[in-house]
C-alpha cells in the first residue's frame, strides 16, 4: 500500500515517463514525473515514498543520483530500470542503496509490485540487524560449489565463464544457479544480490 506516498519517476524519454504514469495511476499509486535527476533533486523530495529511475539518462545517471542521493542523505528506497542487463553495475546500485534493478521492457505487473515492496519498506523498514540475520540464514544453507558459482555472479560472469574457472560444466552451473535461487528463497536475481551483499557488509564491518 503506498498510504499517499510519492513515487519519483525519473526518466528522460518521455514515452517511457508517461506510460509509467499511467500504470502506476491506474495501479492507486502517486506518481511525480522527472524529465532529469537533477530535476528530482532540485524538488527537494519529502522522507516518505520511493525512486524509480532509469540507469542510462543524459545529464547524470542513474548510478550517479544514487550517489549523490547517498551524500544527500535522502533516504528513499530506489527501484533502477534499465534496457542493458548488466550484474556489475546492478551490484553497485544495491550497494547504493536500490533495492530492486528491472530490464527494459519490464513486466507491468513486476514494476508495480517491486514499487509496492519498496514503498512499504519505507513505511516499515526492519532493522539493520534483522536484515542482516537474514540474509546470513539464507545464505547459510549454500554449498562450498555453490558458493562459488555465486561468487562468479557477483561479478557478472557468464555461465561458460564461470564453468571454465571452475572445471566443471555449464550444465553443472545451471543446476547450481537454480539451487542457488531455492535455497535462499530469491525471487529475482536483484534479490539475490541484495542478500549476499547484506551478508558481505556485515563481515566487513
Amino acid at each position: 500500500m503506498s498510504y499517499g506516498q510519492t513515487v519519483h519517476v525519473i526518466e528522460d524519454d518521455c514515452a517511457v515517463r508517461e506510460s509509467l504514469d499511467l500504470l502506476l495511476r491506474s495501479a492507486g499509486l502517486t506518481p511525480r514525473l522527472h524529465p532529469s535527476a537533477r530535476d528530482f533533486l532540485e524538488c527537494r523530495p519529502a522522507p516518505d515514498g520511493c525512486v524509480v529511475t532509469d540507469v542510462r539518462m543524459a545529464d547524470m545517471t542513474g548510478i550517479e543520483l544514487l550517489a549523490e542521493m547517498k551524500n544527500r542523505r535522502i533516504n528513499l528506497p530506489a527501484v533502477v530500470m534499465t534496457a542493458f542487463a548488466d550484474v556489475p553495475v546492478a551490484v553497485k546500485a544495491m550497494k547504493l542503496g536500490a533495492v530492486d534493478f528491472i530490464e527494459k521492457p519490464f513486466d507491468d505487473e513486476l514494476m508495480v509490485s517491486s514499487i509496492r515492496a519498496a514503498l512499504a519498506r519505507n513505511a516499515d523498514p526492519d532493522s539493520p540487524e534483522s536484515q542482516v540475520a537474514a540474509a546470513r540464514r539464507r545464505l547459510s544453507a549454500l554449498t562450498a560449489r555453490e558458493r562459488d558459482v555465486l561468487h562468479g555472479l557477483m561479478k557478472g560472469k557468464l555461465n561458460k565463464t564461470i564453468a571454465f574457472e571452475l572445471g566443471i560444466s555449464v550444465r553443472t552451473v545451471e543446476t547450481h544457479r537454480a539451487n542457488l535461487m531455492t535455497k535462499t528463497q530469491s525471487e529475482s536475481l536483484s534479490e539475490l544480490i541484495r542478500l549476499t551483499l547484506l551478508a558481505e557488509e556485515a563481515e566487513q564491518a
